[in-house]
């Protein structure tokens, strides 16, 4: 044998794909898995395709899951995330994919991981990149996690069976807390930019919020309008990058990793054109957004960037909040991404330690697209 394989399953969650696995599969070692992981997915690939793997060239279709017995008493199962690299060897363990978060109860139910009755599951997941405790909500049917429904969400053609996902104390996943740096809005020395105002906010995973129109832009570009600008995604990576340094994330701006802190451009609700082809109105969102993950600007936005946008939005006098418009749910934003729209929901207080997030809420649809075992080269 040339190959070996290792059981697996490759599921949609939200509108990421990745490749999950038990833990009792692979190496207890994170750094004995890389290379596992590296082979399944087809990285690196300099070509950005991934052709050799099952990755699917975007950062978005480049992720692995694993899924483990629960090492806190308040979860039902572990849930540990990797982001693979598509065109460097790679593999960044630090945060969280808000999306696949999504297919992690229906895996443990239809695995026989967690036992519960027809209606509907509570899956209670433990993330072990953030340390945070996710509540996964969603419709069983004859044992088996339900994948049909009328639930459709940007992005994902048709629709499926409703998942519901509380984030639980959101905030501090990778830094010292909601804001790393006390401030709603730092200011940035940006090298041959200057001044920069941004919001560095730590909810679900850690992000850079600025206003697209102090960098010139209108924030309603498209992704490959501003991937064509090799001088704009140098910026926005150099801001990427002081802000993870300011943020607590790493010692200097080389050691800040690929995937977080993630950067975005908001800007007020516009009426934008979509992949699609449609044009959103301005009327039927609150605030829009052009993120990047993995070095590359998203067709959507990441799931973990939507609900820290949302927390953000919550925050008095940050960027988000002045940009946001305020809509008949306070607790409820709606994010036009390039893609379309999502509804993201966030409780957030503030007492006398400062701004708090308790929850953070998104609905998503997830299947199972095919089980049995990936082949490794030996």
């Amino acid at each position: 044998m040339t190959q070996r394989f290792i059981p697996a399953a490759f599921i949609r969650g939200g509108s990421s794909k990745g490749v999950f696995f038990h833990a009792r599969d692979l190496p207890a070692d994170r750094a004995a898995i890389d290379p596992i992981l590296l082979g399944v997915l087809g990285s690196p690939d300099p070509n950005g395709r991934q052709l050799d793997g099952m990755g699917g060239g975007i950062s978005s279709l480049s992720k692995g899951v694993i899924i483990g017995p629960p090492t806190r008493p308040e979860a039902d199962v572990d849930y540990t995330f990797a982001q693979i690299s598509v065109d460097r060897p790679v593999v960044d363990w630090k945060g969280n994919c808000g999306n696949l978060s999504a297919a992690v109860g229906p895996f443990a139910v239809d695995e026989g991981l967690v036992h519960v009755a027809d209606g509907e599951a509570l899956v209670r997941i433990h993330q072990v990149n953030t340390r945070k405790l996710i509540h996964a909500r969603f419709p069983v049917r004859d044992g088996r996690a339900e994948t049909r429904g009328d639930f459709a969400i940007a992005g994902v053609a048709g629709t499926g069976a409703r998942i519901r996902l509380d984030f639980l104390s959101p905030g501090g996943s990778q830094c010292a807390g909601l804001l790393p740096t006390g401030n709603a809005v730092d200011v940035l020395d940006i090298p041959g930019f200057g001044r920069l105002r941004a919001s560095l906010v730590d909810a679900a995973n850690p992000a850079v919020f600025v206003d697209a129109r102090d960098l010139g832009l209108t924030g309603v570009e498209a992704p490959e309008a501003i991937e064509a600008r090799a001088d704009l995604m140098a910026l926005l990576d150099r801001i990427r990058r002081i802000a993870g340094v300011a943020m607590g994330l790493a010692a200097t701006e080389e050691a800040v990793g690929l995937a977080n802190p993630r950067v975005a451009l908001l800007a007020v609700p516009t009426a934008a054109r979509i992949l699609d082809g449609t044009v959103l109105d301005p009327a039927g969102h609150d605030v829009t957004i052009r993120m990047l993950s993995m070095e590359r600007p998203h067709r959507a936005v990441p799931m973990t960037g939507a609900l820290c946008l949302a927390v953000a939005c919550r925050i008095e006098g940050s960027i988000a909040h002045t940009l946001a418009a305020r809509g008949a749910r306070p607790e409820e934003v709606r994010v036009a991404h390039p893609s379309g729209m999502l509804t993201v929901g966030a409780e957030v207080r503030r007492d006398k330690a400062g701004w708090q997030a308790d929850s953070a809420v998104v609905f998503r649809t997830q299947r199972r697209l095919m089980q049995g075992a990936v082949a490794l080269p030996i």
